[in-house]
């Protein structure tokens, strides 16, 4: 198996399907949940089975694969699994408006929606140094809705390259997600697709671009934390897609 920092010969390397490992962060929850399901078996006999399945399904939900980043520093990637909901133009987050942040100007706003059976292990879009991370208490409104951005609970991450090119992207809770679980710190240094926090249970990822990059991305589209492309650093060409 060709292990996660290696390089593919074409022809000469093969790479065998695995189950995907539970992240730490999960094992206690599906250990809670297994041992519902003993104590079901022993007292409470048709329980069983459903707390079998729940156990299952918590598992899955933490399954932590592998990703291959592509090796191109001028590339944003996805930070997240999910559905392309929204692409708009916005100020960035107050939070992270001025110099110590995004600056002022109108950003274009990436959105993928994790569902509760998506891959909920984030990744950092770029590699660089973590200028920020910011937690703010809030709501829990349906992660589809465009004032999610401002209401919910969330946290920002700002990450700066080596050049001082800028991103910021932003996780936020939902309706069923009570918890955004970060894995990094100011001042950390980050790879390229790296792993950099969690949402439990169902939410959103919020990418801001800088002005004069435009997205490879379209409305309804699916995304692959830490392997699809979601634009290159200052091509302004948006890319088509159609439904089918």
């Amino acid at each position: 198996m060709i292990s996660e920092n290696s390089y593919a010969v074409p022809g000469t390397t093969t790479v065998k399907w695995r189950f995907p490992s539970v992240h730490p962060e999960g094992r206690k929850f599906g250990a809670i949940a297994a041992g519902i399901a003993v104590l079901a078996w022993l007292f409470v006999p048709w329980l069983t089975w459903p707390m079998i399945v729940l156990t299952i399904w918590v598992l899955a939900f933490f399954r932590d694969p592998i990703r291959v980043t592509p090796v191109d520093d001028s590339l944003v990637v996805a930070p997240a699994d999910g559905l392309i909901t929204l692409i708009q133009n916005v100020p960035p987050p107050r939070e992270l408006l001025g110099p110590d942040g995004l600056g002022q100007d109108e950003m274009t706003r990436v959105s993928i929606f994790m569902s509760v059976f998506d891959v909920h292990i984030n990744r950092a879009p770029i590699g660089g140094t973590i200028k920020a991370v910011i937690y703010i208490a809030g709501k829990f409104l349906n992660a589809d809705l465009d004032k999610a951005s401002e209401d919910n609970e969330r946290q920002h991450i700002l990450v700066e390259r080596p050049d001082g090119v800028r991103i910021g992207f932003t996780q936020i809770a939902g309706l069923v997600a009570r918890r955004i679980v970060p894995f990094v710190k100011s001042g950390d240094v980050v790879a390229h697709g790296q792993r950099i926090g969690l949402i439990r249970f169902g939410s959103r990822v919020d990418v801001y671009l800088p002005k004069g990059t435009a997205p490879r991305v379209t409305l309804g589209q699916r995304t692959i934390a830490g392997e699809t492309v979601l634009a290159k650093l200052g091509d302004a060409n948006p890319t088509l897609g159609v439904s089918q």
